[in-house]
């Protein structure tokens, strides 16, 4: 499988693995792209999992709908039951980080019937992520996401000298240096920088896109190094999540799971999906 499509948007994927292994959908967040999960897919594989990994909404260069709205959580959730209905699956694990892993919160509480299991990477549950921006230092963390509701500049700013405002960013994050320069590549491609911020962009139009309550197996995974999420939101989450649920905390591990402990998340994640057999 190479694509798939919804309401005349076309979504670039890699589909992975042996095909007739477990199905396990990974989901990318900001700025990164499918690639996010390289190291980790073989892994997978080599568990006997099969991988499906979308480019999401705004990232696939067919798929990059003009405006805010369209870039709703509602919508985006959507995308990935598009891509479990092309695929033919009527279920399948779900592993999400940054924003694929508030997608993959959305998917448990709104679609439980989907999904075998539940692994959100570095974010919390968005219930316990609002809280947590009123009562702890979670609001400074996040500042950056009232910074990117203002219009043009981000991109401007971001994207000045070809990336190089990015790529530090990126870098002073914990990221690789191979995997910033892919992804300032690929934001750097016309509108693409732009459909991406969309997803915060977004958020005012979210008020009836609440995620409620998760009630498939759930695995969480969040890191001491992540400058963006800290732990009070992390330690709520399980507030938010009914069905068997585990925190696996990696200790100086930065955003960057995916990327950077693709060995260990790997482990975990194969062992979770095990869960549910």
């Amino acid at each position: 499988m190479e694509r798939f499509e919804r309401d005349g948007l076309v979504f670039d994927v890699r589909d992975g693995g042996p095909p007739d292994g477990e199905p396990v959908v990974l989901l990318h967040g900001w700025p990164q792209d499918s690639s996010a999960y390289d190291r980790m897919a073989p892994l997978l594989h080599g568990a006997g999992l099969r991988t499906l990994a979308p480019d999401q909404r705004g990232y696939s260069p067919g798929a990059r709908p003009p405006g805010r709205s369209p870039y709703r959580l509602r919508e985006v959730a959507d995308d990935v039951v598009a891509l479990l209905d092309a695929a033919g699956l009527g279920s399948a694990h779900v592993v999400g980080h940054d924003w694929g892993g508030i997608v993959a919160w959305a998917l448990g509480a709104w679609y439980p019937e989907r999904l075998r299991t539940l692994t959100a990477l570095s974010v919390p549950h968005p219930g316990a992520m609002a809280r947590a921006v009123l009562t702890s230092d979670q609001g400074l963390r996040s500042a950056y996401v009232a910074a990117f509701q203002v219009p043009a500049l981000p991109e401007r700013l971001l994207l000045a000298g070809n990336g190089r405002a990015l790529r530090q960013l990126l870098a002073s994050s914990g990221l690789p240096d191979d995997a910033a320069e892919r992804y300032v590549a690929h934001m750097l491609e016309p509108g693409a920088l732009s459909a991406a911020l969309a997803w915060y962009r977004a958020l005012p139009f979210g008020a009836r896109d609440r995620v409620g309550t998760v009630t498939v197996p759930t695995l969480h995974v969040w890191s001491t190094g992540d400058v963006a999420l800290g732990r009070t939101a992390t330690e709520a989450t399980r507030d938010h999540v009914t069905a068997p649920y585990r925190l696996e905390v990696l200790d100086r591990v930065p955003h960057w799971i995916p990327e950077v402990a693709a060995e260990r998340t790997a482990e975990l994640v194969v062992a979770h999906t095990r869960t549910a057999a």
